[in-house]
């Protein structure tokens, strides 16, 4: 069971106001660096929740397990890559976050930035890492499904559909039902979408 002592509490309370000052003086004063609250959320996941990069980097030095997932599987990876957090991302993917964790829905980073069309999220993840760009989650989608049944085919769409192709997504993997990506961009409209895929196939 997670014992949390005042020293605990002050510590998780600091972290999320952003306070590394307190941060570091609940450590120094035997606060657990790992302990986590009701909701299984760790110190970081809540500094990172409150955009206090600052304090995630001192976090990160205090080597503190930046990979824990909370009760709805967010850590402060998945949480920058599903909120538009570029320079989260980046702070998470430079301190080593395992990229292979994944969000509740069972994708990786790069499966809602590319939903959300997160642009230079997905360009930095494509571009910088080795995540990977064919999973599928458990709903049956891969990024590139997902930007596009979950998008209205406009300009950062098109981009986001680009990167993945450019970077190895595979035009021929299918949703659940066996429909392509191609199929489901005409279906929906996508002409300019449409056109881009051909190029790839």
């Amino acid at each position: 069971m997670n014992q949390i002592r005042p020293i605990d509490e002050k510590y998780l309370a600091a972290a999320a106001a952003g306070d590394s000052a307190g941060v570091r003086s609940a450590l120094d004063a035997g606060a657990n660096k790992n302990v986590i609250n009701r909701e299984e959320s760790s110190a970081i996941l809540l500094a990172a929740r409150g955009g206090h990069h600052d304090t995630v980097r001192v976090l990160i030095d205090a080597g503190v397990d930046i990979n824990a997932q909370d009760q709805t599987s967010s850590n402060p990876f998945l949480y920058g890559c599903i909120n538009n957090d570029f320079e989260l991302v980046k702070i998470m993917v430079e301190a080593g976050a395992d990229l292979k964790r994944l969000t509740r829905f069972g994708g990786n980073g790069l499966t809602p930035a590319a939903e959300k069309g997160h642009i230079d999220i997905v360009r930095y993840l494509l571009e910088n890492t080795d995540i990977n760009v064919n999973l599928t989650n458990t709903l049956g989608w891969t990024a590139l499904i997902e930007a596009i049944i979950l998008g209205d085919g406009g300009p950062v769409r098109q981009q986001t559909i680009e990167l993945l192709l450019q970077h190895g997504a595979k035009p021929e993997m299918t949703d659940e039902w066996g429909v392509s990506p191609l199929e489901l961009a005409r279906k929906r409209g996508f002409d300019e979408i449409v056109t881009i895929i051909e190029n790839h196939l």
